[in-house]
């Protein structure tokens, strides 16, 4: 089993590229949540993420909705925000946990980050930043949760 890095409405195809690239070498899903802000057959898209796209376990969902009603989602769960003081280094990760970043501009909406408030992770900054590059945010909390895994993860 492996991580799935869940993309709530991505907004710019570079990133989504480079975290497609991130999810093969790390042997993670990627989920992608609708609306989209770009066609993900955009060259962007796939000059970021190189010649790995097409090794992808890639599933794109038409609605938040959708993907809650296919993907049963309890403890299994962290949503990665600046609207927490909790430390992403905090949290235990399982093998097979679904991770959530949000867009480039809104992050996760509030309702769902209300509803699994217990479940909030933030990276910490000094005050003079506002949030990271998603691709970076993604890159930082899933190698961790792979540290905290390693036992289970394949080479």
């Amino acid at each position: 089993m492996a991580f799935n890095l869940v993309l709530v409405h991505p907004q710019i195809p570079n990133n989504t590229g480079a975290i497609g690239r991130l999810c093969v070498n790390a042997g993670a899903s990627l989920h992608i949540i609708k609306p989209i802000a770009f066609d993900i057959d955009e060259k962007a898209v796939r000059r970021a993420g190189l010649d790995y796209w097409d090794k992808l376990d890639l599933h794109v969902w038409e609605s938040l909705d959708e993907f809650f009603e296919k993907n049963e989602i309890t403890n299994n769960a962290h949503f990665a925000t600046t609207k927490t003081d909790r430390p992403y280094f905090e949290t235990d990760f399982k093998d097979g946990d679904f991770i959530f970043f949000g867009s480039e501009t809104a992050g996760i909406p509030e309702e769902v980050l209300n509803k699994y408030k217990d479940k909030n992770i933030t990276i910490p900054m000094t005050k003079e930043g506002r949030s990271l590059n998603l691709a970076i945010s993604t890159g930082i909390i899933l190698y961790d949760a792979i540290r905290q895994t390693f036992d289970s993860f394949e080479v």
